[in-house]
């Protein structure tokens, strides 16, 4: 460990844990702790090892237990982009990060720097994005030598959570409108419960002006008139995609960091990747991870630190000294400069104020030791058990190669006195009971029995001990249930 302020302020220093990542990483890493030891930031560094080199030494996910315990310890982490190796199993290192350590809030704003960065829009958002759920749970399967399956989770304690930080956010920091944005119209039970979830959340807010949106209407928007938004809060896949591309909307998404907010632990970080084929050349933007350590400085309670940084770095845009990534041909940039230069530029600036750009927040200091935004969620989640919770079925999923007429003879020979067949699907079709049933072939087919009366799991075994002597081959199964007297499982088309 090193401190990185020396000053006799440094006994009250914040211990934080720094990751230098791949790529461009320690290059950008290097220029935004500069710029923090020169503006006075009472911080002690650790430094913990991640990413592509521990992937290659065996580590699936990029960290070894020694960087956890550091990251742990001091409940507050800096990180640079780190390189995830293609294939081989290797799961994602901030995937990891983000579910073990509960950071289910990742926060992006992204604003407009007109006219100093290209930009054809008036953008001033905060896309709040769930961090923990949907897609990134990262469960996948192949079953048949046709088909590959993910799993989509979403709970309604994680909509909770993740809605209410929203609403949160837009109250301390003056924000007029929290923006929802789903499927629903597709997914009905995923998606659903996330934008019934914001509407029931929502009724708390009255002085918030609330909307939501399908996410490629949404989206559409977004592209065409992003000054309508203010707050948007959306799930996990979605908050990616758009996030990145507001982020490039404002001129290059190398400006643009996020936050990575749980109840114990705090993760600030570039929204980008490592950018390998920039390594060396002095031509990284270090901007997002200088705004990521922005965002850091608020959370940890020196906001004076976090104002003075930003201030600088607006002068420094405004003045039109500019990385290659943001410079232009229409007289606002200057010169164009190296990574290094740039960070010469913020750190001769500090003290100064923009003239032009919006000039920062004055950030209070808040107490870290109290939180810092958000209503702190319960350690673990309320989770209401008074519906009643009813098993009324079972989906078989099964393997079979060939068409649709073929397979539904043999589940047909399936009799049951507990269960009676439903329907038979291929990809969310109904193809039983229907006369066209042979116009569909492939190797995966789902087999939806109901209960023809109360049923326990051990006639579900039975059920199962059934269809494999008709000569099913089951590959998974998904019970069924019914909560207060609902079927609570999507129909397939046709059903």
């Amino acid at each position: 460990m090193h401190i990185l302020n020396t000053t006799k302020e440094s006994i009250n220093s914040t211990p934080i844990t720094v990751a230098y990542g791949d790529g461009i990483g320690p290059e950008i890493m290097q220029a935004t702790l500069d710029i923090l030891r020169h503006a006075g930031a009472k911080i002690k560094i650790e430094t913990a090892q991640i990413g592509e080199a521990y992937y290659h030494k065996g580590y699936s996910s990029g960290i070894c237990d020694e960087a956890w315990d550091t990251i742990k310890k001091n409940k507050v982490f800096l990180k640079a982009p780190i390189t995830t190796p293609q294939g081989g199993g290797y799961k994602s290192l901030n995937v990891t990060i983000r579910r073990a350590l509960g950071l289910y809030a990742n926060i992006r704003p992204s604003v407009d720097y007109n006219p100093f960065i290209n930009c054809n829009y008036k953008i001033n958002m905060v896309i709040v994005r769930e961090n923990e759920e949907d897609l990134y749970s990262g469960m996948e399967y192949r079953q048949t030598h046709n088909s590959v399956h993910a799993i989509k989770t979403i709970t309604k304690s994680g909509c909770e959570k993740i809605v209410r930080y929203a609403f949160e956010y837009a109250v301390k920091n003056q924000r007029k409108k929290v923006t929802c944005m789903t499927k629903d119209n597709i997914m009905k039970m995923t998606d659903g419960l996330f934008h019934n979830t914001f509407n029931q959340i929502g009724n708390e807010y009255p002085d918030i002006i609330k909307e939501h949106y399908i996410i490629d209407i949404g989206s559409a928007r977004l592209a065409t008139k992003p000054e309508d938004f203010d707050v948007l809060v959306t799930l996990n896949l979605y908050g990616d995609i758009i996030s990145d591309i507001v982020a490039e909307m404002t001129g290059s998404v190398g400006l643009a960091g996020s936050s990575n907010i749980g109840v114990d632990y705090a993760m600030f970080e570039a929204i980008h990747g490592s950018a390998p084929t920039l390594i060396g050349q002095d031509r990284a933007n270090p901007s997002g991870l200088i705004n990521a350590a922005i965002m850091m400085l608020i959370h940890i309670g020196q906001g004076d630190i976090a104002t003075k940084i930003q201030n600088a770095l607006l002068y420094t845009l405004e003045s039109g000294i500019h990385t290659p990534d943001i410079a232009t041909n229409n007289n606002t940039t200057i010169k164009t400069v190296g990574t290094k230069e740039f960070t010469l530029e913020i750190i001769k600036n500090l003290g100064q104020i923009p003239k032009h750009l919006p000039i920062s927040a004055n950030y209070p200091n808040f107490d870290f030791g109290d939180g810092y935004v958000e209503k702190r969620p319960p350690a673990l989640p309320n989770i209401s058990t008074k519906e009643i919770r009813k098993l009324v079925g079972i989906d078989i999923f099964a393997y079979f190669i060939g068409n649709g007429a073929n397979f539904v003879k043999i589940v047909t020979k399936i009799k049951s006195d507990k269960f009676t067949l439903h329907i038979v699907s291929f990809n969310g079709m109904k193809i039983y009971p229907s006369p066209d049933s042979a116009n569909f072939g492939g190797d995966t087919w789902r087999c939806r029995f109901i209960a023809i009366s109360d049923i326990t799991h051990a006639d579900i075994i039975k059920l199962l001990q059934l269809s494999n002597e008709a000569g099913i081959d089951c590959i998974k199964t998904e019970n069924l249930y019914s909560f207060d007297g609902k079927n609570e499982f999507t129909l397939s088309q046709g059903e």
